[in-house]
């Protein structure tokens, strides 16, 4: 379903009650819910920023910023992953590529919080009204630095899209605000379930955490490996375009079909002993950043944000433990941790 983009549309009916909501319409009408040919055209224009070789350009950045959290959380003395590293980390490269200056990211992180709420439809309604607030706010400051940029330009994702308008390329300042607005969300939120969800996989298999701090040039298999057991986002959607037959089973055009990723990563049909956590697992290629046209594109900056993060955490502390119990966030689409306390 997920590559078959003629059979199965990406576009998403509004949740009840949301349906006059500011940010539910952003993003319904962003990459991730939008269709060929609109998707075609804004991906290629964002996609520039995020290829394999561009995203390896910011490892010794991410590296920097990985190893000033972590001298912080020696000094003293204890680490909250989620707080301390999992959330400031992504946070910051995004606004660094997006060119949002430093005094500005605390909002920044703020606005990302209360409009992730709006991707898991268990959430949604609760979350509405700092999400309508977070939108507002978000558009508002994104208008100023969009008309800036144009008469200003710098060396910066944003600069990059708003003059890519400027020499003919079709994007209007709604198409402008929606990707930035999606970049901010799915780049923080996603890569801040991934090290913590990863970490926490590390800390209840002791012996794979021993394995990855004595070789760790198993870092990107253990990634790999915290992708698939306990993946980010656990499901997406798709409508079906037609009536379609797809395993034994009628699918009514129109139909809204929940896909879930996170089961699909435990297919013991295509992942032996698929319970298992093995940092060193072989031919490992998880489906948690979806597939197809939707393929997520901050996967190789969410990789190489982890990769770096969590191999840094288990070569300095190799003695890392729990020091307290882990809490989970509420949700079903996205699965991440609200606090991981640490001891080292």
């Amino acid at each position: 379903m997920l590559r078959d983009d003629e059979r199965f549309s990406a576009h998403k009916r509004p949740f009840p009650g949301l349906e006059d909501s500011a940010a539910m319409r952003g993003l319904l009408s962003s990459l991730l819910a939008i269709d060929p040919p609109d998707h075609t055209r804004l991906r290629t224009l964002v996609t520039k920023a995020f290829t394999p070789r561009m995203v390896e350009a910011l490892r010794p950045r991410i590296q920097a910023i990985v190893d000033e959290r972590l001298d912080a959380a020696q000094a003293a003395g204890r680490l909250e992953l989620i707080g301390d590293l999992a959330c400031p980390l992504p946070v910051t490269v995004i606004a660094e590529l997006l060119g949002v200056p430093p005094a500005d990211r605390e909002r920044f992180k703020r606005w990302s919080d209360d409009l992730a709420t709006m991707a898991d439809a268990t959430l949604a309604l609760a979350g509405l009204e700092p999400a309508e607030r977070a939108v507002a706010e978000l558009e508002g400051y994104l208008r100023e630095v969009f008309a800036e940029r144009r008469s200003r330009p710098r060396e910066n994702l944003i600069t990059a899209l708003v003059h890519a308008q400027a020499e003919g390329q079709v994007l209007t300042d709604e198409e402008l605000l929606t990707t930035c607005i999606l970049l901010l969300v799915a780049g923080n939120e996603t890569t801040t379930n991934l090290i913590g969800n990863g970490v926490l996989a590390l800390l209840e298999h002791p012996r794979e955490l021993a394995r990855l701090s004595e070789d760790p040039s198993l870092i990107r298999a253990a990634v790999e490996e915290m992708l698939r057991c306990d993946s980010p986002v656990q499901l997406t959607s798709r409508l079906a375009i037609e009536d379609v037959r797809i395993g034994g089973k009628d699918i009514r055009a129109g139909t809204e079909v929940d896909l879930l990723l996170g089961a699909a990563n435990r297919d013991p049909g295509h992942f032996p002993d698929p319970d298992r956590f093995d940092v060193g697992r072989p031919e490992n290629r998880p489906v948690a950043f979806g597939y197809g046209i939707h393929f997520c594109l901050g996967a190789a900056l969410a990789r190489v944000e982890a990769q770096v993060a969590v191999g840094a955490l288990v070569q300095r502390f190799p003695r890392l433990r729990l020091d307290g119990a882990p809490e989970r966030r509420p949700g079903v689409v996205l699965r991440g941790l609200g606090s991981l306390p640490l001891a080292f």
